[in-house]
């Protein structure tokens, strides 16, 4: 582990509400939740106002929408996040080319590669200027963490959180994180945390007084003995510049279960084309096509077949995917689907329809393999485009006489929209028939940086063996 703490993760700050705040003015202070909004969606990210009403990620829609029935539900517009988050990941490669993105909002940068900072000062000030062009190029708000450790700068930036910078000083650490729950520390789930708790182990300093061959046996080799290494502070894992894509997926979480064969035979057709869309997009090809289901009692199986080179030929996709639904029993219904390509590569395999149809006659149609996991399901997940005249509350809008708006609700036959753009005024709000033929679907404008200015929080208020 270095001595200097020149490795630093940015988190941005309830990225996807506080974009939908800045993209609508009418939102701006107001509880926002951004997710699902079926009876089975789950909130994505809740703005820190919405967060005051016990609303948090992962949560399930309908108990949020209990805890704030007034606040502000939106569907997610992923297009949209990911060009602020390419302009966020832009001002990172700024300053290092060293960059590990983990999502849209979130990356580690080694800040001594490239050579931007060498000690504690110049790392603070990186970490400032950072904050400083979030700020004036989205006017969204990140929070940044400093330290001389890929995990010390995430809880860093955890304690910094929103919008403000912690640096740990090196030698401070053990102080930190001893009194810290078991929870702090990569790799400790509730599982995990439950089974430590079992044993009387809820604090790092617990894990480090319970010493290495306590945690092995515990928790087994490879898991006790980082688990120990990261409660002592030690963590040596660098700063890789592009994680790999090991796969491409997209799936559908369904509000009432799918009994109709024909019905799921479509789904999975439609879900196999936005799959190749988002693979393309990616500019990759995969051999490996696998079929997830999720059935009515919750079970879930997944079902794939590697084909003799890479496609990314729509219809050999979808033919892979109809074969894989043939093997599996949908009796009963089904809540989820989802296709995904595996074994990425950037160049195709011509001629795939033959091989896929040898492949199948070889395997005898039936001896197909597996998967002992799960296809890695993506970050996000793109919500499907909208049927003609369904309206979603959050959904970008034109009207030729009103200009720009979003859609605040739909349902009996109307649609309810605020005319506004993000450096107007908050805007009026009109209903229309759901079928007028003035509205019409939009793309999202882009945001208007609204201030320049990143106030530093106050010192006081940074952790033991930090400093704010």
């Amino acid at each position: 582990m270095r001595a200097v703490p020149t490795i630093l993760h940015l988190d941005m700050d309830a990225f996807y509400a506080s974009a939908e705040q800045a993209s609508k003015p009418s939102l701006r202070g107001k509880a926002v939740v951004v997710g699902g909004l079926g009876p089975r969606g789950v909130v994505a990210t809740a703005s820190y106002e919405a967060r005051a009403f016990g609303v948090h990620s992962a949560m399930p829609m309908a108990q949020a929408r209990r805890l704030a029935p007034n606040a502000a539900y939106l569907i997610p517009r992923f297009t949209f996040y990911r060009e602020i988050s390419e302009q966020v990941m832009g001002l990172l490669r700024a300053l290092s080319p060293l960059v590990e993105p983990l999502s849209l909002d979130e990356a580690f940068v080694d800040l001594e590669a490239g050579g931007t900072a060498w000690d504690e000062k110049s790392a603070r000030l990186a970490g400032m200027k950072l904050r400083t062009d979030i700020r004036a190029v989205t006017g969204l708000t990140g929070s940044v963490g400093l330290a001389a450790s890929k995990m010390l700068a995430k809880i860093a930036s955890e304690q910094a959180k929103p919008d403000g910078l912690v640096l740990i000083r090196p030698g401070t650490e053990r102080a930190l994180l001893g009194p810290m729950s078991v929870r702090t520390l990569p790799g400790v789930g509730p599982a995990t945390g439950d089974h430590l708790r079992r044993a009387g182990i809820t604090t790092v300093d617990e894990i480090a007084e319970a010493g290495e061959d306590e945690l092995v046996r515990l928790l087994g080799k490879a898991h006790g003995q980082a688990l120990y290494a990261m409660a002592l502070a030690q963590d040596e894992r660098p700063v890789v510049a592009e994680r790999e894509a090991k796969s491409v997926s997209v799936e559908d979480t369904y509000d009432v279960d799918i009994h109709d064969r024909i019905r799921v035979a479509l789904e999975v057709q439609r879900l196999a084309d936005r799959c190749v869309h988002r693979l393309r997009g990616a500019g990759l090809s995969g051999r490996t096509i696998v079929l997830k289901v999720r059935r009515y009692d919750f079970s879930t199986l997944t079902r794939s077949e590697t084909l003799r080179g890479p496609t990314d030929d729509p219809s050999v996709v979808r033919e892979a995917a109809a074969r894989l639904l043939e093997a599996v029993d949908t009796t009963g219904g089904v809540r989820l689907l989802g296709v995904g390509v595996t074994g990425l590569a950037d160049y195709t395999q011509e001629d795939l329809f033959a091989q896929a149809h040898l492949a199948a006659a070889e395997a005898g149609g039936d001896d197909r393999a597996q998967a002992e996991e799960a296809v890695p399901e993506p970050a996000e997940q793109e919500p499907p485009a909208p049927s003609e005249h369904v309206w979603r509350a959050g959904q970008d809008v034109r009207h030729p006489e009103y200009g720009h708006g979003w859609v605040q609700g739909s349902g009996l036959g109307r649609v309810t929209v605020r005319f506004e753009t993000p450096d107007s005024e908050p805007g009026r709000v009109r209903t229309f028939r759901s079928d007028d033929p003035g509205l019409e679907p939009a793309d999202p404008l882009p945001l208007v940086a609204r201030s320049p200015e990143v106030a530093d929080p106050d010192p006081g208020t940074a952790p033991s063996g930090a400093e704010a």
